[in-house]
């Protein structure tokens, strides 16, 4: 099939999970286009990079122009989410609606809200009490909805939190690797003796990718490919196995800024800090049956990350 007949995966979101996956469907020999509000830069050979914002309807259209299937990775500043995450999702379901493109959905662990420790499946029931964690139930609903009503065909995959290369903006990316390498102070949050999954960025990619071009597990939620969970404490541990040497530790009980979280997002923050108070347990036994895709063990994921952040300039790492 030549280039000019292939079928285009279009990413939206040129974020640590937009730019991985682009780089894994290219990986698996697709037709890719990478979209953000301005054209991303540094991509790997065979990604077209394209400027639009997907908040507003000509907008999204534009960025799936010619799309057989739409990824939405896209993510705003944590404070504008209620606010803008709908407008987008408004769009972005339009334009797959008008194309026939398929929509593959990046999704968190919000919706089913506290869980008092109970291992999370895709029956978990969605219990979200928190304003994000409400709003992000309803964005599902409406995805789904649209899918039983014939629409759009539409497929969502959640995640843990992100650690992994790449990945920067999370509890265990810019706040404890850096400091870890350098000697400084890494970043706890609440009971780190609770154990808490965390997603490998590269597992979110595969994931992705792979309902994207596997159409019978739409209609519905996965969860993407997720190793078991551990303590903070232990990931701290392996951690100063891969560095050398006993790590500096603050953790915080309750919100307040730290490293590259500052006061405005903390704040916002305040209302998930639920997840570190209670164990925080993903079960993707489900996605792994049906298409055969093992998480990264925690062991290579920290191999990866450590090696990464070692690689980065220094004023980069935060």
């Amino acid at each position: 099939m030549s280039a000019a007949t292939e079928p285009l995966h279009v990413v939206l979101g040129a974020g640590p999970a937009g730019t991985t996956l682009a780089g894994e469907l290219v990986r698996r020999g697709h037709a890719v286009r990478l979209v953000s509000r301005s054209a991303p830069e540094n991509t790997v050979e065979g990604i077209q990079p394209f400027a639009a914002d997907v908040s507003t309807a000509d907008g999204a259209l534009a960025a799936v122009a010619g799309a057989s299937v739409i990824y939405h990775c896209v993510n705003v500043p944590y404070h504008r989410q209620v606010e803008v995450m709908p407008r987008i999702q408004c769009a972005v379901l339009a334009a797959a609606e008008v194309t026939g493109a398929r929509l593959v959905v990046l999704d968190t662990l919000y919706p089913y809200g506290q869980t008092r420790g109970e291992v999370m499946t895709e029956d978990t029931p969605w219990r979200a009490t928190s304003r994000k964690g409400r709003m992000r139930a309803q964005l599902d609903e409406r995805y789904l909805e649209a899918h039983r009503a014939g629409r759009a065909r539409v497929v969502l995959g959640r995640s843990a939190d992100f650690v992994g290369p790449g990945v920067l903006n999370s509890t265990l990316g810019g706040a404890v690797f850096p400091a870890a390498l350098g000697g400084g102070e890494i970043l706890g949050l609440g009971d780190i003796d609770l154990p808490h999954s965390y997603t490998d960025i590269r597992d979110v990619a595969a994931g992705l990718a792979t309902l994207g071009t596997r159409p019978e597990g739409d209609g519905r939620v996965w969860h993407l490919p997720t190793a078991p969970a551990v303590t903070t404490r232990e990931i701290h541990a392996m951690i100063e196995e891969r560095v050398g040497h006993q790590l500096q530790r603050v953790v915080l009980t309750e919100p307040r800024p730290f490293g590259p979280f500052d006061a405005e997002f903390m704040a916002e923050y305040a209302e998930m800090f639920y997840q570190h108070t209670e164990p925080q347990i993903v079960d993707s036994t489900a996605f792994e049956r049906a298409f055969g895709i093992r998480p990264t063990p925690l062991d290579a994921t920290l191999d990866a990350t450590v090696e990464w952040y070692r690689a980065l300039p220094a004023g980069s790492r935060s």
